[in-house]
């Protein structure tokens, strides 16, 4: 199975914010679409990604004015991505190895989407169903042996 797939069954919801809007406003947009992350869009290019372990460094770090800070002072500049041709086994180590829980999946320079941990754990498990479902079926009907044994 390949990241696109993931993608295709996930579906295109995409949620961006510009960099000159204050954390606030990325801290509502996150809780009213209950996303772990978003993306950040300048002049139509990815210019970064602010997830909740940005969100809650700024809190801990600025205490009462968080929500005043920009969210280009605390995004990521210039995430790491992956490709949509990505197996999803290579994707599942290189989230784990790096320590992330959303990524985003460029082809050339276009941003197809974000992919989360959570995705690929659901992924991983429908995929698994499939299969031991198609496994039991052809237990069920396993052939008879020929000579009557």
């Amino acid at each position: 199975m390949q990241v696109s797939e993931i993608l295709a069954v996930k579906g295109q919801a995409l949620f961006t914010i510009a960099p000159n809007k204050k954390l606030a406003d990325a801290v509502a947009i996150m809780t009213e679409q209950d996303v772990g992350s978003l993306v950040v869009f300048d002049a139509g290019q990815m210019a970064g990604m602010l997830t909740f372990r940005e969100v809650f460094q700024a809190v801990h770090k600025n205490g009462a004015e968080w929500g005043g800070i920009p969210v280009s002072q605390i995004m990521v500049s210039e995430p790491v991505s992956v490709g949509p041709e990505m197996e999803v086994d290579e994707l599942r180590r290189f989230m784990v190895e790096h320590h992330m829980r959303y990524l985003p999946v460029m082809d050339g320079g276009t941003l197809m989407g974000v992919i989360s941990f959570h995705d690929v754990a659901r992924a991983v498990l429908e995929e698994q169903g499939f299969e031991n479902r198609m496994l039991k079926a052809y237990i069920r009907d396993w052939p008879a042996e020929a000579g009557g044994n």
